[in-house]
């Protein structure tokens, strides 16, 4: 039963959210952007006879294309438009960021503030460009050489396909960077995640199918289907668990003079969350490893050995995709939360204000001390990253489980939830501070 306190809060912030003009705005902008990329997914590829590439995507689905449908929503499956997804705009911006660590000019453009940032993304789009015509090319390539039961999937292979797969797919992606980047700036929470983000959940019905499915074959017994629902509750509430743990850093600031006369010191703290780089290792990981195998997926015929070892040993449960993957994670988490967080400015900010951490010198101690309790942090955040997503590896190597129960899938999923959420009640919280502020103005002039 609910008590009167929670539900008069309840009330109240019911009558904030409607009253919040702007936050219901937004709201309605994402959806709607959202709502277009889904209807973009079932646009078929010129040139592509969708029946016959269904049923090729039916024999190939639980390796490397079962991933990339996975992230892209299903469009891989029918060739739409959007089948490369935001994939390779994650790709240019790994680049993009790797320079800005190694090479001297990119990291001084990236001290220069706004101005350098929007030179490193326009760096990023310019790469984005490249890594999609360079992988729809590609799939040009290797859908002239698949084909299905009764047929080949393309009616009319030749360079006029080529070229028109080329520019279809690289302006599916370009116009999927676009509407991320709307989403981020007049919508609610980060575009690029969103987008991932309604692709899975636009994925879940199916997986749940093919599950069942299993079930009802004899592939896996009811005991499992059941370990396995419960698995997935577990795995969700380790998750949230794990986004919302954080270290709090005591701050103490210098003792300061009331209206009473009194000296009073004032105390904060400094969060530093358990996984500070978020969902970026995983897709930045994921997209590493699906970059190469993008190629071999496509590839048919007589192809080179080191091309046919690569689509044997970096596959779907295999010891060394799984080894890759855990790696890749464990290194773009300490990458990503470098530079998300840097211990240095951190410190000179405190020592700024007059803060300090209790029992800490000011300056070079505070900024050692700050990263010694990041590097702790971020290697149990990382090894939760790879834990949780090398979990539905050994489920689909085991017992051919849809991957969408499980790791980066789940994380994605729960990870955007908990930042759209929380994004939702700053802007509530903001709404409420401004209508309190304009009543205060009002009675002050009354």
């Amino acid at each position: 039963m609910v008590s009167a306190a929670e539900q008069l809060a309840s009330n109240m912030n019911f009558g904030v959210f409607a009253k919040a003009t702007e936050l219901k705005k937004r709201i309605w902008f994402t959806l709607g952007v959202l709502i277009a990329y889904r209807f973009g997914t079932y646009i078929p590829l010129p040139g592509i006879d969708p029946v016959i590439m269904n049923d090729i995507f039916r024999q190939n689905a639980g390796g490397v294309l079962g991933m990339l449908d996975m992230f892209a929503g299903g469009a891989i499956s029918r060739m739409s438009i959007f089948a490369l997804n935001i994939m390779p705009y994650i790709s240019a911006s790994i680049i993009v960021q790797l320079c800005t660590a190694i090479v001297p000019s990119m990291e001084a453009m990236k001290k220069e503030g706004e101005a350098g940032r929007k030179k490193l993304n326009q760096y990023t789009r310019y790469g984005t460009v490249a890594l999609a015509a360079v992988q729809a090319y590609a799939i040009a390539i290797g859908l002239e050489g698949m084909r299905g039961t009764v047929g080949s999937a393309v009616t009319d292979p030749g360079m006029f396909f080529r070229v028109v797969t080329v520019i279809t797919l690289t302006g599916g992606t370009l116009f999927l960077m676009w509407m991320g980047e709307q989403i981020t700036a007049r919508g609610i929470g980060n575009g690029q995640s969103l987008i991932i983000f309604a692709g899975i959940v636009a994925s879940l019905p199916t997986a749940f199918a093919q599950l069942f499915d299993l079930g009802r074959t004899g592939a896996i017994s009811t005991t499992f289907l059941l370990v396995l629902v419960v698995m997935a509750i577990a795995v969700i509430t380790f998750i949230v668990f794990c986004e919302r743990a954080m270290r709090k850093v005591v701050v103490q600031y210098p003792r300061r003079q009331t209206a009473q006369g009194a000296t009073q010191a004032e105390s904060s703290f400094l969060p530093m969350k358990l996984n500070t780089a978020g969902v970026i290792p995983p897709i930045f990981a994921s997209s590493l490893l699906l970059l190469p195998l993008t190629f071999t997926g496509f590839v048919h015929g007589d192809s080179p050995e080191w091309l046919r070892w690569i689509a044997t040993h970096v596959a779907h449960g295999q010891p060394l995709y799984m080894a890759l993957y855990a790696l890749l994670i464990v290194f773009f988490a300490f990458f990503y939360t470098a530079i998300v967080f840097n211990p240095a400015e951190t410190a000179e900010n405190l020592r700024k204000y007059g803060g300090f951490v209790p029992g800490i010198r000011p300056g070079a101690t505070t900024a050692n001390y700050l990263d010694f309790v990041l590097t702790r942090l971020t290697v149990l955040g990382s090894l939760y990253l790879a834990l949780v997503c090398l979990l539905p590896e050994f489920l689909i190597a085991e017992h051919a489980v849809p991957f969408y129960f499980g790791g980066t899938s789940l994380l994605i999923v729960v990870s955007v939830t908990l930042d759209t959420v929380q994004q939702v009640n700053a802007h509530l919280i903001q709404h409420q501070y401004e209508g309190l502020i304009k009543k205060a103005k009002l009675r002050g002039r009354a």
